[in-house]
């Protein structure tokens, strides 16, 4: 498949591409992991202000979307920067609430007020929000910074605390396994409803693999050119040179699959082609990383080289929102019983 983002979409890409190269993120993501969010929240609200959340936000609810090939662009972006904070969940969280607080005879009305609250909050980045989807996403990431807070539970829906912080591969990636306190949903629409957000959730985790790949393997083809071994920069030797190809094939392989993912977006096609896609963009990630520390040695996992900001997050995205064997079967599940 070959896809091409039109002149807009492109535009949209490089203007974050320039927000977030001049606005330090870096420095946020490392004041991120030592507990100082405000940094990066402040990078969330430009962010926002760039129209990032309301890709995901319906137009009704203040929004401009749903735009997935737009969303894919901008998570492209922010995988390549390493920008910190519950990015896949706040947009999966925008669509599990206008899933369930939309309009329809058959709506809560008090979740369709409580949705219809949070929902253009989601958009302006006045609201970081937290999810968790057991048992595919059993944690909430960086539930501490977040405004709110939900888990499902069966046919549950629960605002939660945020609950204990956990180690995780990425300091940047604070997970917590909340604490369910008020049903605020109930009902079997509250699983389709999840089934949905978990699909973008998916998506957007994919897109920011790719562009995690990608920034490694541009860092890495650099270093390779710079450092030198027998007198020679070691990207002249045939191993590194045959190593990064494969990267770059994997990372080629893996973008139109996402993008393919984002054209299907609201078909019956949608989840086993998220799925194919976030398969793909955690193994070409994970090679990525793999290789960037090889070629990088040992300074590629020091904290004050930015390389080892990707590298930690490639390996933590590599199994969020779902690992690569979880995808293959629901590809595989989807093409034996289709």
């Amino acid at each position: 498949m070959k896809f091409v983002l039109d002149a807009e979409q492109r535009l949209f890409g490089e203007t974050l591409d320039k927000l977030l190269a001049g606005a330090g993120t870096p420095g946020a993501v490392r004041a991120w992991s030592a507990g100082e969010p405000e940094p990066g929240l402040a990078l969330w609200r430009s962010l926002a202000g760039a129209g990032v959340f309301a890709l995901a936000v319906p137009e009704s609810a203040g929004g401009a979307g749903p735009l997935p090939v737009e969303l894919v662009t901008a998570f492209h972006e922010l995988g390549r920067h390493a920008a910190p904070g519950p990015l896949a969940e706040t947009v999966a969280a925008a669509v599990l609430l206008d899933r369930l607080g939309g309009p329809g005879e058959d709506r809560d009305r008090g979740f369709t007020e409580f949705a219809a609250g949070w929902l253009p909050r989601i958009a302006g980045g006045a609201a970081v929000v937290s999810l968790a989807l057991p048992p595919a996403v059993p944690y909430a990431l960086d539930a501490g910074v977040a405004d709110l807070v939900l888990v499902v539970d069966g046919d549950e829906l629960r605002e939660a605390a945020p609950g204990t912080p956990m180690t995780s591969l990425d300091p940047a990636r604070r997970l917590c396994r909340p604490a369910p306190g008020a049903v605020l949903a109930t009902g079997p629409e509250v699983r389709r409803a999840a089934a949905a957000a978990y699909g973008m959730g998916v998506l957007a985790c994919a897109a920011q693999l790719v562009g995690v790949g990608r920034r490694l393997l541009e860092v890495t083809v650099e270093y390779a050119a710079a450092r030198r071994q027998f007198g020679r920069p070691v990207g002249e030797f045939q191993a590194v040179k045959h190593h990064l190809a494969d990267v770059l094939v994997g990372l080629e392989y893996a973008r139109p699959l996402v993008h393919g993912a984002a054209l299907s977006y609201g078909s019956p096609d949608f989840p086993r082609d998220a799925s194919a896609g976030k398969a793909a963009a955690s193994e070409a990630a994970y090679a990525a990383a793999r290789i960037a520390l090889q070629v990088h040695g040992a300074i590629g996992y020091t904290d004050e080289y930015d390389p080892s900001l990707w590298i930690r997050k490639a390996r933590a995205l590599h199994s969020a929102w779902g690992s690569p064997a979880d995808h293959r079967a629901r590809v595989i599940a989807s093409l034996t019983t289709g």
